[in-house]
């Protein structure tokens, strides 16, 4: 029986910095083996909008090189990223996106002067399946901003209740629940 991780190729989506080795998605990265393809922006530390679109475009060509479908897993800053790859991309085929705990561009906690070029990105309409996923305490975004944006991305909106930034600060680990949230929508 082929296992649905296997006929789906990742493009993994980070937010500043990457995310390090206790993060689940560099986790979920490790077990994807070769199905999965990281962003290698030049900016990780001070994020230049288009430098991570055309990160995200390149990761993508690798990934539908791999499999014919592919699907966005971003966290944090990332879920910009993707977001604005894909309203630029709109007639690439996505098999999904899965955003997870996005900042509020215009919260009190955004990194703005480190991610200027990420404050005045749009919320538009995503031209894929997408699940948004938040938590009740994030620093970086409120709940309701957190569904407010999944809305207009006309995604689905997931509270995932108490988990900070869903994060490896989080203690998430492998993060099941994410992984059944990415099945429910990648399937």
């Amino acid at each position: 029986m082929k296992r649905w991780w296997a006929v789906v190729a990742y493009v993994i989506v980070p937010g500043i910095d990457g995310s390090d080795g206790q993060h689940w998605q560099t986790v979920w990265e490790r077990q994807w083996g070769a199905s999965a393809v990281r962003i290698s922006p030049a900016s990780w530390s001070a994020p230049v909008l288009d430098d991570w679109v055309d990160a995200v475009q390149e990761a993508y060509d690798v990934a539908s090189g791999r499999d014919s479908r592919v699907v966005l897993v971003a966290h944090s800053l990332g879920c910009w990223a993707a977001s604005a790859w894909l309203s630029m991309n709109p007639s690439t085929p996505t098999g999904g996106a899965l955003l997870v705990a996005p900042p509020d561009p215009h919260g009190p906690a955004f990194p703005r002067e480190a991610a200027a070029t990420f404050v005045e990105v749009s919320v538009q309409p995503l031209p894929c399946p997408a699940l948004v996923v938040g938590s009740t305490d994030d620093p970086y975004c409120t709940p309701e901003a957190a569904a407010g944006f999944a809305a207009r991305w006309k995604a689905r909106w997931h509270p995932a209740g108490a988990c900070g930034h869903i994060n490896s600060a989080s203690g998430l680990g492998a993060w099941q629940h994410g992984r059944e949230l990415l099945d429910s929508l990648t399937q």
